[in-house]
C-alpha cells in the first residue's frame, strides 16, 4: 500500500490541525494504521495507532489532545491535533501495517509501508 499524508503546517500553541493519510489499493481495510512523528535530532516516536476493528491506542504525551480515525470508503487515515503544543513540532509520518497485537501497534518494526512525511511547525 503506498500512502501520501497532507495538513501539516504552522500553527501557533494552542491551536489546532488535522493531518490525512491517504492510502492507495483495495485492501486498506485489512491494514493497521498508525502515526508516528521525528524531531530534528530525535528517533522517531510513536503518536498514534487504529486497528481494522477502530481501536485506537496513543501515546501519553498526545493522549486527550490527539484523536486518530479511519475512513475506509476513503482510504484514509486521519490525525485530529488539538491544543498543540512547541514540543509537537515535528515530522509525522503515516504507516500502515498487517498488526493484530496492541503491542505491536507501537512499534514502528511492524509496519510495512510509510509516507513520505509532513512537517507540523507549532510556535510559542
Amino acid at each position: 500500500v503506498q500512502l501520501v499524508e497532507s495538513g501539516g503546517g504552522l500553527v501557533q500553541a494552542g491551536g489546532s490541525l488535522r493531518l490525512s493519510c491517504a492510502a492507495s489499493g483495495r485492501t486498506f481495510s485489512l491494514y493497521a494504521m498508525g502515526w508516528f512523528r521525528q524531531a530534528p535530532g530525535k528517533e522517531r516516536e510513536f503518536v498514534a495507532a487504529i486497528s481494522r476493528s477502530t481501536s485506537t491506542f496513543y501515546a501519553d504525551s498526545v493522549k486527550g489532545r490527539f484523536t486518530i480515525s479511519r475512513d475506509n470508503a476513503k482510504n484514509t487515515v486521519y490525525l485530529q491535533m488539538n491544543s498543540l503544543k512547541p514540543e509537537d513540532t515535528a515530522v509525522y509520518y503515516c504507516a500502515a501495517g498487517r498488526i493484530t497485537t496492541p503491542q505491536a501497534m507501537v512499534d514502528m518494526r511492524y509496519y510495512e509501508s510509510w509516507g513520505q512525511g509532513t512537517q507540523v511547525t507549532v510556535s510559542s
